[in-house]
């Protein structure tokens, strides 16, 4: 049978495209000998999801299996006793700040007013006191005034003097105003009632509890009604990014695992691929955990690798066994 030139020409562009793609695939596909292959699994990843306050769980918003967002509200707490504690928190610091400003301004011009009143009163009685005690004397020597009138006089005089000079002494304290360290005393109650009323703040906020990033709810620990404690678990998320691949190398084969190198993984339920980067190397070895499938020895020494998977998708689950292949040709950087 003899072929036409066109029919000729369509068959090597088809040989050709073949050998091409052929060419490809070998190149972003290793044979075995070309691959350094390890085991692992995905990380667990979870957050036990908990109240900072004690109190009685009003309600539970999502059930295991639903998928939470970062900053979704999942559970509250019966946030009356907390609402109470706020209100007097919030009287506590308006009355020391009251008594702050009371110190701060001074005395009012009408106490000021009336203890110079006050003075000048003890100050006329001082001035009629001694008057009268002069004329007392002046009279002794008529024999008109006793010994007995004499004194009277001169402790009216005295008592008067005295009473004067503690009016006065009250007004300078009026005109002062307060010392400095009661201010700096007053302040501070001040501040301590604030710092009290930011905590009860804080307190009612925390009766609601919101997810910590994007995760699956794994567990539903409470209901609602429950009586809780500070850190008690309501909820286990199940954190969906990043994923990560555990692993363990030998000492020998530790050169190659550089950070940022790619590698692939793949796993028994699916036929994908995935692709990752080396991000993590312990920095000492440990034995091989009895849940990693490897040909050597459980008793070799290993180093443990994080591998961060780019695109992972729901059917890599956490706490799955996956294979890891390493390539070796070239130094693992994409560039």
């Amino acid at each position: 049978m003899k072929w036409s030139m066109r029919t000729r020409l369509v068959f090597l562009i088809i040989l050709s495209t073949l050998g091409v793609a052929a060419l490809l695939w070998r190149e972003h596909t290793p044979s075995p000998a070309e691959t350094l292959r390890l085991y692992g699994d995905v990380d667990i990843r979870e957050v036990d999801l908990a109240f900072r306050q004690s109190g009685r769980l009003q309600t539970m918003l999502v059930d295991e299996g639903d998928q939470v967002h970062e900053g979704q509200l999942v559970a509250t707490l019966d946030a009356t006793p907390l609402r109470e504690a706020l209100a007097v928190a919030r009287a506590t610091s308006a009355q020391a700040q009251a008594q702050l400003l009371v110190l701060e301004h001074g005395n009012r011009p009408q106490d000021i007013a009336a203890a110079r009143q006050e003075v000048a009163q003890a100050q006329a009685l001082a001035v009629n006191s001694a008057s009268e005690y002069q004329r007392q004397r002046a009279l002794q020597d008529d024999g008109t005034s006793s010994l007995r009138q004499i004194e009277a006089a001169r402790a009216s005089r005295d008592a008067a003097q005295a009473q004067w000079r503690t009016e006065v002494e009250k007004l300078k304290l009026l005109l002062a105003g307060a010392r400095h360290e009661d201010i700096a005393a007053a302040r501070a109650r001040w501040q301590a009632a604030q710092a009290m009323q930011a905590q009860a703040a804080t307190a009612l906020a925390d009766a609601s509890l919101y997810a910590p990033a994007d995760a699956q709810v794994f567990s539903r620990l409470r209901e609602p009604g429950s009586m809780v404690t500070p850190g008690t678990p309501v909820y286990v998320l199940s954190l969906r990014h990043p994923v990560y691949v555990r692993a363990y190398v030998g000492e020998t084969d530790l050169a190659l695992m550089q950070p940022g190198r790619k590698v692939w993984v793949t796993h028994d339920g699916s036929r994908r691929r995935y692709a990752g980067r080396i991000g993590f190397v312990a920095a000492r070895a440990e034995f091989t955990p009895k849940t990693v499938e490897t040909p050597d020895l459980r008793t070799d020494l290993v180093y443990r690798i994080r591998i961060s998977i780019d695109q992972p998708d729901a059917s890599l689950r956490q706490g799955m066994p996956v294979t890891v292949d390493i390539p070796l040709g070239g130094s693992g950087h994409d560039r």
